[in-house]
């Protein structure tokens, strides 16, 4: 092992803290290989076969196949003992996990088995998971790019004492503990979110007698309308004119995302470039449909943040006063809509298309103006909790992503108990 306790031109370390090749600390690397599929009596055993398809980091047991002895003892595939380290040097390249249990691996993954004396499994996890995006640009190869076994052996990580690599490895589990608590928080609060979604704009809101519809089961007192009945629908500007870095924000499809119109990829175009002819500057309240390609049906309300922005090429909603905005965007975003009215989308140039009369065509159901607001307000309560608890996850993964830079590389060093 390369002693580097001193402070050096090159790299700065903490005193005690070595630099060392992953091949000073692994007993063993394990190349994997595919079993033949025209080999019949190699599959449905008892021994787990993953490829980098079922390699998450940190988990690794989800959706293996099995292999047989045989498949093992004939192929170029080997057996990675339980709490050792894998990782895919060819394809999804620089994920990370640690092995559960025995389990024989694909060609495109390879076989940490750690000497324990020098490295913790955990800590060796945190650092090959620090340097994951490091190594997938490293990939060599013309045809299947790919780590070579070579590289990844003298692959050099900072390497405290034993204590320390604990310590560290507990601090950082804590931190991605607490990422998956508020990730499980949101998955069951789109859940919520989702039965709401079909329970209020289908029934309402303490209503007893329904009545059968294009739509289906709705409310007696609920009328149907077509949403061009109560809602005028026109085309954004198209391609865009000449941008102008200080100039107005352009809504596109790119910023359009499940009710909300985002900043990500945002362009500003020439106020002078506007044809004022087209009617295209949103108003609060309006409503824009994606209205082709991939997100085709997505929809984006407009608040008071976009007021006096523009739309691109897709198609603008203005309800009436008849309408809420809010309850509106929510029922566009229903299975109602968007998988039985958008479904049928017509096709031009291969691509999933929208036309502003189909979407004038899409029936609404129409509530009393106060139970619209009503029912807005509460979807809008579980769409303000999703949100806070995703800038909760965003503020722990900076957390997180400085721990790391700062652990895992002794610039801060943990204080360990007496």
């Amino acid at each position: 092992m390369e002693q580097e306790s001193r402070q050096t031109e090159i790299e700065k370390i903490p005193r005690g803290w070595v630099l060392a090749r992953l091949e000073e600390v692994t007993l063993s690397l394990i190349g994997g290989g595919t079993p033949s599929t025209s080999q019949p009596d190699y599959w449905d055993g008892d021994i787990p076969w993953m490829t980098s398809a079922n390699l998450t980091n940190r988990v690794v047991l989800r959706g293996m196949k099995n292999i047989t002895e045989k498949g093992v003892r004939n192929s170029a595939t080997n057996i990675v003992p339980k709490g050792s380290l894998l990782i895919s040097t060819r394809v999804g390249i620089g994920k990370v996990g640690i092995a559960g249990i025995d389990v024989a691996i694909s060609q495109d993954l390879t076989g940490l088995v750690p000497d324990k004396s020098k490295v913790d499994i955990e800590y060796l996890y945190w650092t090959i998971l620090d340097k994951s995006s490091h190594l997938s640009g490293l990939s060599q190869g013309s045809t299947v790019k790919g780590l070579t076994r070579d590289y990844v052996r003298t692959l050099r990580i900072h390497l405290p004492p034993i204590p320390e690599q604990k310590k560290i490895a507990e601090i950082l589990s804590t931190v991605d503990q607490a990422i998956e608590k508020v990730d499980e928080a949101i998955e069951k609060t789109k859940r919520l979110k989702k039965g709401l979604m079909q329970e209020l704009l289908t029934k309402g809101i303490g209503h007893n007698e329904f009545k059968d519809t294009e739509i289906g089961g709705i409310p007696k007192a609920w009328k149907i309308m077509k949403l061009g009945e109560t809602a005028n629908v026109r085309y954004g500007l198209g391609q865009p004119p000449a941008t102008e870095p200080d100039g107005i924000p352009m809504i596109r499809a790119t910023n359009v995302k499940r009710g909300k119109i985002v900043k990500e990829g945002l362009i500003f175009i020439s106020p002078n470039a506007v044809p004022i002819s087209r009617h295209p500057f949103l108003r609060v309240g309006d409503i824009l449909v994606v209205r082709s390609g991939a997100y085709t049906g997505d929809v984006g309300l407009v608040t008071k943040e976009w007021e006096g922005a523009v739309a691109g090429y897709d198609l603008v909603v203005t309800p009436s006063d008849a309408i809420d905005s809010q309850f509106l965007t929510y029922y566009l975003l229903s299975s109602s809509v968007q998988k039985r009215h958008f479904a049928g989308l017509k096709v031009r140039s291969a691509q999933p298309h929208l036309n502003s009369s189909q979407v004038e065509e899409t029936p609404i159901p129409l509530p009393s103006l106060s139970d619209q607001r009503k029912i807005a307000g509460i979807l809008g309560i579980v769409d303000r909790r999703i949100e806070l608890l995703g800038n909760r996850k965003q503020r722990l993964g900076r957390i997180k992503k400085g721990l790391m830079n700062d652990l895992l590389t002794g610039r801060k060093q943990v204080r360990l108990e007496a």
